[in-house]
């Protein structure tokens, strides 16, 4: 067993890195989308080439294609430790939660209520929110303006028996500190309401082992954990069987199309797979042993969140110590992933722009997260430097990049 992540080899597997246009260049923008594992690009090269038929037809090439397809579903559900059935790939993860709002939309009860977030991406916000068109109260889990985070006690001062759905990240994308959802979870459940984890900002720093979470509803992006552009949605069985249909009439008994309204892109989610076969070359480099998926993703989950929090730490403490930048979010280190939002005042636009020059890719903006600026006294109008790196990140880019700011600062 090699405790510690092998850089060199993580990096293998990635052709961005030797590729002539991204050779000498540090990807700091990872939030918004990461890059591609060779095992993706071969599978999509693959069904492209080879496969591109309609699938879970009646000769072997149909047959291959939809094979590829289930593949990617029984492989990423084991992965996650959840059943197969309660896997759903949709467009994106916007897409997928205006589905579901959609769903809840058609269940409302007369005094019924929905909890959302001002830390969430828009996604996991807004379409919650317009349900207040169609009767819902909507109520604000605010979070804390000194630090960022949502606190527990406040989502329990919220919640009744009136409500119905408490929508929050598992992570937010500004303020890159993990909510505690497991806890959260349970605390929804016994008021016997639903929980919706968005986990777009937590999956690439590891795959959560939902069995062990208990959510009943999970949605992440596979474009940012290395993947192809997708949105991959789990619910739970007691919600699939409670909300309504939103596909075709003769799919209403099918879990997995059930709230899938368009046809599902065959290539991606063939793709997909090549997720699970990253997990599981990392662990085979790793690990001698043989155990299940979930056992194997928990483990790479644990080395990415342990290299990340070293190669990370210098650049917390350098930018906390500033006083021409404010860190937003927790300054404890074992509080966050590799996001960092930085206000910089109106300088966010022309500090990514000055940092490009040092081969350094940054971000600069709002990163639809409006209404988390505005409670940390942000102006989304100049928005803020975010600064976001995963596992494949070398120390020494990290290095460049605080070199690079001091310079620039």
């Amino acid at each position: 067993m090699n405790a510690n992540l092998d850089i060199d080899y993580v990096r293998s597997l990635f052709p961005a890195f030797s590729e002539k246009e991204l050779v000498g260049k540090a990807f700091f923008e990872n939030a918004g989308g990461s890059y591609t594992s060779s095992f993706v690009i071969d599978r999509l090269l693959r069904f492209y080439k080879s496969r591109k038929v309609q699938p879970y037809g009646y000769h072997p090439t149909s047959e291959l294609a939809g094979m590829e397809m289930d593949e990617a579903r029984f492989r990423i559900s084991a992965m996650m430790n959840i059943k197969p059935d309660s896997l759903s790939f949709g467009p994106s993860t916007t897409q997928n939660t205006y589905v579901l709002a959609q769903a809840f939309s058609q269940t409302y009860q007369n005094g019924d209520a929905i909890i959302v977030t001002d830390q969430d991406h828009e996604a996991n916000s807004g379409f919650w929110r317009q349900l207040e068109k169609v009767g819902y109260e909507i109520r604000e889990w605010k979070l804390n303006p000194d630090n960022g985070v949502l606190e527990i006690e406040d989502l329990r001062a919220l919640l009744d028996n009136s409500v119905r759905l408490v929508s929050f990240p598992h992570c937010s994308n500004i303020v890159g500190s993990p909510n505690n959802a497991q806890e959260i979870c349970a605390i929804i459940r016994k008021f016997d309401a639903f929980s919706c984890v968005d986990g777009v900002s937590y999956a690439p720093h590891g795959f959560p082992n939902l069995k062990k979470m208990n959510p009943d509803i999970y949605l992440f992006s596979s474009y940012k954990t290395y993947g192809p552009h997708l949105g991959l949605m789990y619910i739970c069985k007691k919600l699939r069987d409670y909300l309504p249909n939103q596909g075709h009439y003769f799919n209403s008994e099918n879990p997995a199309l059930k709230f899938t309204p368009a046809g599902p892109d065959h290539a991606q989610i063939a793709a997909a797979t090549g997720m699970a076969d990253y997990i599981d070359a990392l662990h085979q480099h790793h690990f001698s042993d043989d155990v299940k998926p979930h056992i194997r993703a928990e483990r790479i989950h644990s080395l990415q969140r342990k290299y990340e929090t070293e190669i990370c730490a210098p650049l917390v403490e350098f930018l906390s110590n500033r006083n021409d930048v404010r860190l937003l979010g927790p300054k404890d280190i074992h509080q966050k992933v590799p996001t960092i939002g930085l206000d910089v005042g109106d300088r966010a636009e022309d500090i990514a722009r000055g940092l490009a020059k040092f081969g350094i890719m940054a971000g600069a903006g709002d990163f639809y997260a409006v209404r988390t600026l505005k409670s940390l006294g942000v102006k989304s109008s100049t928005g803020v430097l975010r600064l976001s790196f995963l596992h494949y990140t070398r120390r020494e880019e990290v290095e460049l990049l605080t070199t690079s700011l001091k310079k620039i600062l």
